[in-house]
């Protein structure tokens, strides 16, 4: 019984829990109901105030942009009357400009007429016809204008000479004290001294076999006269005199003097001749500032340390011809490098020129070419004395620098007869002019003074002649530096009072 009183017991109180529990669920439904219905009103009044935005915004583009669109169409309503006025002015302007053309027209066929009046007026009354009077006004004005034109060449070439002297006179100048160098004249050494006139004997051997030793073996001549204690080395090629004269000292020297000992010095002096060639090629292109130089080209430099032309050595001559053309490019704007290059160069056919024949100009050029030298480094060589247009500013100052060299006092020395020949050719040039006086070359050949009769050459032929006669002196000449042509025209009157 006590178990079945605890079974319903605990059935009422399950009974009771349950339905406190559902009344409790059912209080959180009717709590969430009512939640969720208040946040679907939220959420819909928050639709509605969304829409109401987007609506307010959307009006007010759009009343925005119909305002746009009538602003733009009274613009284009206010073009369309501007250009129908517009139109209407074109359109009386195009009525007024043809009346205006009609007018012109009517005019200028008037004036064609009173011109052709005028014109057989002329012609009755100077009695020429109007080719005749064309003519006539042509050659009129043409002689106007070539006499307006001689004085304008005149003032024009007297103002650029000057302008160009000046210019011509600062670089050069600028140049020359830049490049301060010993000028004296050299000789190639040709003499060996001896100890004593008994060693002539022992140089020239038994029977002359060690003087015919030495002479094939250097290509060159001794000469064994009375002369006391030397004999002189005679040769044309100077390396070889200097290859005979260093095997000759060292045979001197050594006492030993025999064909094999012979051939063995002159061995060994051409060993030393050559490596000295290679070394005074190698310095000179390193003194000038030069790069990449084929090694035969160095070579061919350094044997013009043996080479003399009119007294003057020609590798310093070739170094101080490159030094000043560098210099005067550097001054001018102009490659440096390619007037240094062209100045070293520009004789190199003198260091070959007793074995080709031929000018050196063209040997140097031919060599050049050779070893792959640039064509702007031959020009150079090639223009250097005229023998070519020079087509380049480096051309031009290797020539004037070449001059300047040559011409500096005690460079060089000219033999008495080439000398006053020259002087002759100056005065014969000047005077196979017509017109000419008088002619006369002063200031050692510096300077030619032509004379002319006044009343056969005016002024202005008296400036062309000047010119003609620089130019065939440029011609037919070679001197160094250069020549000044002076023209002299003078008229005098005279009476007498008696």
């Amino acid at each position: 019984m006590s178990a079945l009183a605890g079974y319903f017991y605990r059935r009422r109180i399950g009974e009771k829990a349950l339905g406190e529990a559902e009344s409790v669920a059912k209080d959180l439904v009717e709590s969430a109901r009512k939640e969720a219905e208040a946040k679907r009103r939220e959420v819909v009044l928050e639709a509605k105030d969304e829409v109401f935005r987007l609506r307010s915004e959307l009006d007010r583009e759009l009343k925005e942009r119909r305002g746009e669109l009538q602003r733009l169409e009274r613009r284009v309503m206010q073009k369309d009357e501007s250009l129908d006025k517009k139109l209407e002015q074109l359109e009386r302007k195009e009525e007024l400009l043809a009346k205006k053309d009609v007018d012109a027209q009517k005019l200028r066929e008037k004036a064609e007429d009173l011109v052709l009046q005028q014109q057989a007026e002329l012609e009755r009354i100077s009695g020429m016809s109007n080719e005749d009077a064309k003519r006539v006004l042509l050659d009129t004005v043409e002689r106007e204008i070539r006499h307006e034109t001689s004085i304008m060449i005149k003032d024009i070439e007297a103002q650029a000479k000057e302008e160009a002297e000046k210019k011509s006179r600062e670089i050069i100048s600028t140049a020359i004290q830049r490049y301060a160098a010993d000028h004296v004249a050299e000789t190639t050494v040709s003499v060996v001294e001896l100890p004593n006139d008994e060693m002539k004997g022992r140089i020239i051997g038994r029977e002359g076999r060690n003087i015919r030793a030495l002479e094939t073996l250097t290509g060159i001549d001794l000469i064994i006269d009375d002369t006391p204690e030397a004999v002189i080395i005679s040769g044309f090629d100077p390396v070889r005199r200097e290859v005979a004269r260093i095997a000759l000292e060292r045979l001197v020297t050594d006492g030993r003097i025999h064909p094999a000992r012979i051939e063995e010095m002159v061995d060994k002096a051409q060993k030393e001749v050559e490596q000295r060639i290679r070394e005074e090629g190698e310095k000179a292109i390193f003194e000038v500032g030069i790069h990449h130089m084929n090694p035969e080209l160095v070579k061919l430099i350094g044997r013009l340390r043996y080479r003399t032309s009119y007294g003057q050595n020609c590798l310093k001559h070739s170094l101080e011809v490159s030094f000043l053309a560098g210099m005067m490019a550097a001054e001018l704007g102009v490659d440096v490098t390619l007037a240094k290059r062209g100045g070293l160069l520009h004789d190199i056919g003198k260091a070959i020129d007793h074995e080709v024949e031929g000018p050196h100009v063209t040997i140097g050029a031919d060599i050049a070419k050779k070893y792959r030298e640039n064509p702007g480094v031959v020009h150079c060589i090639m223009a250097h004395h005229g023998d070519v247009e020079a087509h380049s500013v480096e051309a031009v100052l290797v020539a004037a620098a070449d001059a300047i060299s040559a011409a500096r006092p005690g460079a060089r020395r000219e033999s008495l007869e080439n000398y006053i020949k020259r002087l002759q050719k100056l005065e014969e040039i000047g005077s196979s002019f017509e017109g000419v006086d008088k002619v006369y070359a002063i200031q050692a050949g510096r300077e030619i003074r032509v004379i002319v009769k006044p009343d056969r050459v005016d002024d202005l032929s008296a400036v062309r002649m000047a010119r003609d006669v620089s130019k065939r002196i440029e011609g037919e000449l070679e001197y160094p530096g250069q020549i000044k042509v002076t023209v002299i025209r003078e008229t005098r009157a005279v009476e007498l009072a008696k």
